[in-house]
C-alpha cells in the first residue's frame, strides 16, 4: 500500500492540474467573441472531459419556450436516442423540471417519479447532471451531463458544483453576446432612424431617389444600390449610390433600365445569386446580359409599390388596384460576394418599406397641379408679413397701375420688316432655251442698251437637229430635181401622172422642212441673250458665275437695272404680320379712299437718318426667301432726293404705320399672336 501511495497522490495532483487548465480554457472561452455554436461545442467538450463523463448535451431555449438541441457529445452511446417514445417524453419532462431549479438536479439511472404534469424520469443507465443556464432576465438553456453509474454520492455533489460554476461562465458568454447583440441592434436602429429621417427630408423625387440609393447602401452594407423611377410603362434609373452624375446612355444603365422595367412589369422581386432557372423567361435573358456587363455576383431588384393611404384602406377596389401601381424599383448589387444572407434580406425588406413611402410622397407632391407656381408662392410668402406688408401693397398698386396703363393708353403701332433698295426699272435676264453658256459679253456695272448682247449659249442638240434637217432638205431638193427631169422626158401618160404626184408630195415635204428650219433658226437666235431694257448689269461676278455653265430655259442669268430712274424699297414682310398691314390698309381706305400707309425706314449705311415713304403695292401671294421664310413683298415708294446716291440692293429696315393700339399690344403683339395661334386655337 505504501508503495502505491505516492503514485496515487501524483495522479490526483495531475488530475487537479488538468481540471484547472480546463477551467481556465472555459474562462477564456467565455470572454471570447466566437460564434455561439462553436463556444457551446468547446464548452461541452471541456466540461465532459473535466468530470470524466460519458457524454453531454447543451439544450437551447427557443423563442416559443421549447428546448432545442444546440450541441452534443456521445449522445447515441448513452442510449437516449433509442428509448421508447414514452420514455423520451418522461426525459423531456425531466429537462423542463430542471429548468425551474437554479441549483440544478441529479437524476439516478433508470429512475422515474410521478409529478403533476405526468411521469418524470431518466430512461438511461447513466446518472444525469442537469444545470439550467439562467441570466438576470430569462432562462436561455440547459446543460445535461451523462455520468457513469458507479460514481459515489460525494463525487456527484462535487461534479454538480463544478457544473454549476462552469454554467456561470457559459451564462457570462451568453450575457456578453446579448449585450453585443443589443449594441449591434441599437446601432442598426440608429442607422435605420437616420435613414428614415434622411430620405423624408426632400419632396423632390430625384433628390429622394439619390438619398435612398446612398443611405440604403450604408444600411444594407452592399456594394451598390440604384433607384429607378417608373414613367409610363418604363423604368429609368435616376440614382446610383456613390455617383452624383452618371451617363444615362451607357450600356450598363440601359440594361439596368430594361431589367427594372421587366421586374416591375411582373411585379415579383428578383433575387439573383448566379442561378436563373426559376426566373421568368422575359427576365432571365436581361439578367444574363446585365450581369455580363456589370460583373455583379448578386443582383436584387425589388418593385417599389405605392402604399395604401389611410383613407383608401376601406376601399376594396383601391386595395386591389394598389398591386398594379409600381412607382419604381430598388436595385441592390454585390460585386464580390454572391451569397444572399438572411441579414441582407431583412435589411432590403426594411429599406423597401420606407423607400416606398418616401418616393411615393415625393412623386405625389411633385405631380400636384401647378406645383412650380405653389413653390414660388411659398418662397415669396415673406412679402405678406406685417413688417413688409405696406411695401407689398405699394408695389402691388404700382404693378396694377402699370398693367392698367398697358391696356388703356394708346401708342403708335408699327410693323417692322427687312428689305432692300432697288430701281423701279429693272429686269431679270432669263435663258430662252436650254444650253451651255459659251461666252459672257458683259461684266458687273457695265452699261448696256436695249438689245445689247449679254451672253451667248450653245446647244449641241439644236445644232445636230439643224444639220440633220439641212441634209434632209438637200436630199428632198435633189430628189425633186430628179423627178422633175424625168417628168419632162417621159411620154407615158401614166408615168407622168405618177411623177406629178410624187413631185407634189416632195414639194409639200420641202415646205414643212422649210418651216421646221425656220423654227430651229429662231431657236438658234434665242441662244444669243440680249438685254430688254437700258441700264447697267447689277449681278456680281457675272462671268465667273455663268461662263461654261449649263443653264435651263427660264433660269435667271443676270439682272439689269436702270439707276437713272426712280427707286423703290422692297420690304419682305413675314407672312404672320401681313394681316396687320392689310387690316390697317383697309381701315385707312374706308376713311380716306386715296390714303396710303406711311412707312418709316433707315438704310444700313445711314442708320442715324430716319426717312419716310408710302406703301404703293402689297403682293397677293407669299414666297419663300432664303432665311426669311414665307414673306409677302411690299413695295414702298419714296422721294429720290432723300437718297441722292442709292446703292442697288442696299439693306433697309422699314416700319409700316398701322394706326394706334394699346401700349401692351404694341410691346407684346408677337407674344399675343403666339398664344392665340399655339394655345387658344389648339385648345379652345
Amino acid at each position: 500500500m505504501s508503495a502505491q501511495q505516492p503514485f496515487s497522490s501524483d495522479m490526483v495532483e495531475k488530475t487537479k492540474q488538468h481540471i484547472k487548465e480546463l477551467v481556465n480554457e472555459i474562462t477564456q472561452l467565455s470572454h471570447s467573441d466566437m460564434p455561439a455554436e462553436e463556444f457551446y461545442a468547446q464548452f461541452l467538450q471541456r466540461v465532459v472531459e473535466a468530470v470524466a463523463a460519458l457524454g453531454g448535451v447543451v439544450w437551447k431555449m427557443g423563442e416559443t419556450g421549447t428546448l432545442a438541441l444546440q450541441t452534443q457529445i456521445n449522445l447515441r452511446e448513452t442510449g437516449l436516442t433509442s428509448v421508447e417514445k414514452e420514455k423520451m417524453t418522461e426525459h423531456s419532462r425531466l429537462l423542463y423540471k430542471a429548468l425551474k431549479h437554479p441549483e440544478g438536479l441529479i437524476a439516478a439511472p433508470n429512475s422515474s417519479s410521478e409529478e403533476e404534469n405526468g411521469t418524470v424520469g431518466n430512461p438511461t443507465g447513466s446518472i444525469l447532471l442537469l444545470q439550467p443556464l439562467i441570466t438576470e432576465v430569462e432562462t436561455v438553456g440547459l446543460v445535461e451531463i451523462f455520468q457513469r453509474a458507479e460514481v459515489s454520492g460525494n463525487t456527484l455533489s462535487g461534479y454538480q458544483r463544478f457544473l454549476r460554476q462552469m454554467s456561470t461562465m457559459a451564462v457570462e458568454f451568453i450575457r456578453t453576446g446579448q449585450l453585443k447583440s443589443l449594441a449591434d441592434r441599437q446601432l442598426l436602429w440608429n442607422r435605420v432612424e437616420e435613414f428614415v429621417k434622411t430620405i423624408h427630408e426632400s419632396l423632390d423625387p430625384y433628390q429622394t431617389a439619390y438619398t435612398i440609393a446612398n443611405e440604403a447602401r450604408r444600411l444594407i452594407e452592399c456594394d451598390r444600390v440604384s433607384v429607378a423611377i417608373r414613367r409610363g410603362s418604363k423604368c429609368k434609373v435616376e440614382a446610383v449610390s456613390g455617383q452624383d452624375l452618371f451617363d444615362k446612355r451607357s450600356n450598363m444603365i440601359r440594361l439596368l433600365n430594361k431589367l427594372s422595367t421587366s421586374v416591375v412589369s411582373v411585379e415579383e422581386p428578383l433575387w439573383y445569386s448566379g442561378d436563373t432557372t426559376n426566373l421568368a423567361p422575359q427576365v432571365e435573358k436581361i439578367v444574363d446580359e446585365y450581369v455580363d456587363e456589370s460583373h455583379s455576383k448578386a443582383v436584387v431588384v425589388i418593385p417599389l409599390i405605392e402604399p395604401l393611404r389611410e383613407e383608401d384602406k376601406e376601399d376594396f377596389k383601391k386595395r386591389m388596384d394598389n398591386k398594379k401601381k409600381p412607382i419604381g424599383a430598388l436595385i441592390v448589387e454585390q460585386i464580390e460576394n454572391s451569397a444572399l444572407q438572411s441579414t441582407l434580406r431583412q435589411r432590403v425588406d426594411l429599406v423597401e418599406k420606407h423607400a416606398c413611402v418616401a418616393l411615393a410622397n415625393s412623386l405625389e407632391h411633385n405631380n400636384l397641379f401647378l406645383m412650380p407656381l405653389w413653390r414660388a408662392i411659398g418662397r415669396w410668402s415673406w412679402v405678406m408679413k406685417a413688417r413688409t406688408l405696406p411695401k407689398t401693397i405699394l408695389v402691388l398698386i404700382l404693378l396694377i397701375s402699370l398693367l392698367v396703363g398697358l391696356f388703356i393708353f394708346p401708342y403708335k403701332f408699327e410693323v417692322e420688316s427687312e428689305g432692300r433698295l432697288v430701281p423701279i426699272n429693272k429686269a431679270d435676264v432669263f435663258a430662252q432655251i436650254d444650253g451651255d453658256i459659251s461666252t459672257v459679253d458683259v461684266t458687273h456695272g457695265q452699261a448696256v442698251e436695249a438689245g445689247t448682247r449679254l451672253a451667248t449659249l450653245r446647244n449641241v442638240d439644236l445644232e445636230a437637229q439643224i444639220t440633220k434637217l439641212y441634209g434632209e432638205i438637200v436630199r428632198t431638193r435633189s430628189e425633186l430635181s430628179s423627178k422633175t427631169a424625168l417628168l419632162r422626158k417621159s411620154n407615158d401618160n401614166m408615168e407622168k401622172s405618177r411623177l406629178e404626184g410624187e413631185i407634189k408630195e416632195l414639194n409639200v415635204a420641202l415646205d414643212f422642212q422649210g418651216r421646221e428650219m425656220h423654227i430651229l433658226r429662231q431657236k438658234q437666235q434665242d441662244l444669243v441673250v440680249k438685254s430688254q431694257i437700258p441700264g447697267i448689269v447689277v449681278t456680281f461676278d457675272v462671268k465667273e458665275k455663268l461662263e461654261n455653265r449649263p443653264v435651263q430655259r427660264g433660269q435667271v442669268l443676270m439682272e439689269v437695272a436702270d439707276p437713272t430712274g426712280d427707286w423703290e424699297i422692297e420690304l419682305y414682310m413675314p407672312e404672320k404680320r401681313i394681316g396687320l398691314v392689310r387690316e390697317a390698309q383697309k381701315k385707312l381706305a374706308d376713311q380716306f379712299p386715296d390714303g396710303e400707309l406711311r412707312v418709316t425706314f433707315i438704310l444700313a449705311s445711314q442708320p442715324d437718318q430716319k426717312l419716310t415713304g408710302k406703301v404703293v403695292e402689297i403682293h397677293k401671294t407669299a414666297e419663300v426667301r432664303d432665311e426669311m421664310g414665307n414673306t409677302v413683298l411690299v413695295r414702298v415708294a419714296f422721294d429720290k432726293e432723300l437718297v441722292p446716291n442709292p446703292n442697288m440692293g442696299a439693306s433697309v429696315t422699314g416700319k409700316i404705320y398701322c394706326g394706334e393700339r394699346s401700349i401692351g399690344y404694341v410691346w407684346f403683339y408677337d407674344l399675343i399672336a403666339f398664344i392665340q395661334q399655339k394655345i387658344i386655337f389648339r385648345w379652345f
